[in-house]
């Protein structure tokens, strides 16, 4: 790959790696490219191309044999990929919300009396439930059993807020504005 003109387009500086960048690593690195040299190859830091090399390097045979694959640094990138960033307190909280969704049907309660009745009585610890705010929040994105249309004061509010239209344009001075004098003239 010491060709001048390449149609490939280079891997843009700070972006995730992706499996032909992993390849291209693979190949260069079989053929005893330093890790500076594959990293001008790609665009891309040093330093991310020796974690990578680190991150996808699998033992061959009875491991003696240490060697980087690209398909291995893809799965482990997808894996620590979809295990990053917080997880809703949708999928953590599920016995509470749980709770809720049964004193809600059984005992008609609205969101805020189920969590200020947990809260209360210590059934829940403060640590183990969502806000009521965060309750209405699933209700509205579908996650909870609870429909719009069962929450009896969310149907009945006007969400729309009344105003007076005022005009964009003034097109001149109002007919109201002219003087007395001009009322009282005879033509």
């Amino acid at each position: 790959m010491d060709h001048s003109y390449s149609n490939t387009k280079p891997h843009q500086k700070g972006k995730h790696l992706k499996l032909n960048d992993r390849t291209t690593i693979q190949e260069l690195h079989s053929k005893g490219y330093s890790n500076r040299a594959i990293a001008r190859e790609l665009n891309c830091s040093p330093s991310t191309v020796g974690y990578e090399l680190k991150r996808g390097t699998v033992s061959l045979y009875t491991g003696n044999v240490k060697r980087y694959k690209a398909v291995e640094g893809q799965s482990t990138y997808e894996l620590h990929r979809s295990e990053c960033g917080r997880k809703s307190l949708f999928l953590r909280r599920h016995k509470f919300i749980d709770y809720v969704s049964h004193c809600f049907h059984n005992q008609g309660w609205s969101l805020d009396a189920c969590v200020g009745y947990a809260l209360a009585k210590g059934i829940f610890q403060k640590d183990q439930v969502v806000s009521t705010k965060t309750l209405y929040n699933y209700v509205d994105l579908g996650l909870m059993d609870i429909k719009n249309g069962d929450l009896p004061e969310k149907v009945k509010r006007n969400t729309k807020t009344r105003r007076a239209r005022v005009n964009k344009r003034i097109l001149g001075r109002s007919i109201d504005e002219r003087s007395p004098r001009i009322e009282s003239r005879k033509d």
